[in-house]
């Protein structure tokens, strides 16, 4: 794999003709050059990313398409090819982020501003974008991370500067935080480090990345249960971030270790020299069922309320009162630990490796929905169905709360399978049956981010 994204000559498709066409009627000129970051679906690995815990998700053919043309004006003028959406013009030397207000040119505004700041660009150059977007937002395939990646890649190359990959996916992935998301990194990994024809691996501290090939003789299927979930919009997120970094500091403190300077449970894991088997054991010895209030963290750890409000709480989880520990840190630990032996299945690649793979799946969904709490009643239904109509696993992907299921399918019940969830799930629904053709699709591993010039 190349260390740097690729920068491709290519014939424009009928996507790209479109986008520059309106990329000419609104600056009354053609784009210097495009660019486009894909969209992800999680094959396992939920919540643990933030966790410092590996994860395994491909790329998929659904991606953020940006056209791009460069001046010496230091503003930007944003456009979305879909006009539902307004423009927007700020100065190059002003981006505002508004936490309180996620709407899509804040996202693209966290990708500029972070490659911005990494190359201390004292006087970035002026562009002009359309950007155009065919994953669909809040659905759990990182509609809105693909953004992030594809605004920070066509910042780096309209001020001609070149960064590796690894470079660009950490920097996106500390410049989302801008919008209040404390996301781990996974999808802006998997946005620049993808490979077509591979699911991925990706490793933290450091960043990296190994090919994992998925076994013949199934596909995977995304499945929308149409019920959008914006993770910025809400605390559900950053509530779980708090609760995995206090579970850290508890049991950190309760094995001797400096709890202080831990922040996350994949840290407390190699300071005891313990296997994911036996940091569930410590979960279950030292951890209650029951939450945890404010009162009973300050004492477990002898700290002041204030200085849980400062220093562990975020700034949208301040009115938080209640922590569940236990559930968290037993669903990461036990995660973490399919995820390795979801690799190592696919590296053995045996006989029984398909229903192998499904029984993973199906244990990854049942922790996501009763350990960690990330699922709902549509993303329950939607992976049942699935299961029914012929998945041998299935599974919520993404931050949950709505969005989407990926569900393995034999390829010989491929057909039977589609036309089984289509009449189980969307068909009986007059909403769900006219987003169906966008909400249930076959995928495939696709390419990573990449700069494309007009040949």
């Amino acid at each position: 794999m190349s260390e740097y994204t690729p920068k491709l000559q290519v014939q424009l498709n009928e996507r790209l003709m479109k986008l520059k066409e309106r990329f000419v009627q609104k600056f009354g000129k053609t784009p210097l050059f495009y660019a486009y970051a894909p969209g992800r679906v999680n094959l396992i690995g939920e919540h643990i990313d933030y966790c410092g815990y590996a994860v395994l998700p491909m790329a998929i053919e659904q991606n953020i398409l940006a056209a791009v043309s460069v001046d010496e004006s230091q503003t930007i003028q944003l456009a979305n090819a879909n006009p539902q959406y307004n423009d927007i013009t700020v100065s190059t030397g002003d981006l505002k982020i508004d936490r309180a207000n996620p709407q899509w040119q804040y996202y693209f505004l966290c990708g500029v501003k972070g490659v911005q700041e990494l190359l201390g660009l004292a006087a970035p150059v002026g562009m002009q974008c359309v950007v155009d977007g065919t994953v669909p937002p809040s659905s759990g395939l990182s509609s809105s991370s693909a953004l992030v990646c594809c605004a920070g890649l066509l910042t780096a190359e309209a001020n001609r500067k070149t960064l590796t990959k690894v470079v660009l996916a950490e920097t996106c992935a500390r410049s989302e935080r801008y919008i209040g998301t404390e996301g781990g990194g996974m999808d802006q990994s998997i946005s620049f480090l993808a490979e077509e024809g591979t699911a991925k691996l990706i490793e933290f501290n450091p960043l990296r990345s190994t090919d994992v090939k998925l076994p013949g003789g199934a596909v995977f299927v995304i499945a929308n249960c149409c019920v959008e979930m914006n993770k910025a919009a809400t605390s559900h997120y950053n509530i779980r971030v708090v609760e995995c970094r206090i579970a850290t500091k508890v049991l950190a403190k309760s094995r001797g270790l400096d709890w202080s300077r831990l922040m996350k449970l994949g840290e407390v894991q190699p300071e005891l020299g313990a296997s994911l088997e036996e940091m569930v054991q410590i979960v279950e010895e030292v951890l209650h069922q029951e939450p945890y209030s404010r009162e009973e963290i300050c004492q477990c750890l002898g700290i002041t309320l204030e200085c849980l409000c400062n220093d562990i709480l975020s700034p949208n989880t301040q009115h938080v009162t209640q922590f569940k520990l236990y559930q968290r840190a037993k669903h990461v630990y036990g995660e973490a630990g399919r995820v390795l032996r979801f690799k190592a299945v696919c590296d053995r690649a045996g006989a029984q490796a398909i229903q192998e793979l499904g029984e993973l799946m199906r244990d990854s969904h049942a922790s996501c929905r009763d350990l960690y709490e990330c699922s709902c009643p549509e993303l329950d239904q939607l992976v049942d169905t699935c299961l029914q109509s012929g998945a041998v696993g299935s599974r919520l992907t993404g931050a949950g709360w709505g969005g989407c299921v990926v569900s393995m399918v034999p390829v010989d019940a491929l057909d039977s399978f589609l036309q089984r969830v289509r009449e189980s799930y969307y068909q009986p629904d007059a909403r769900r049956a006219a987003l169906e053709k966008q909400s249930l699709f076959v995928t495939k591993p696709g390419g990573g981010a990449a700069i494309l010039f007009q040949a």
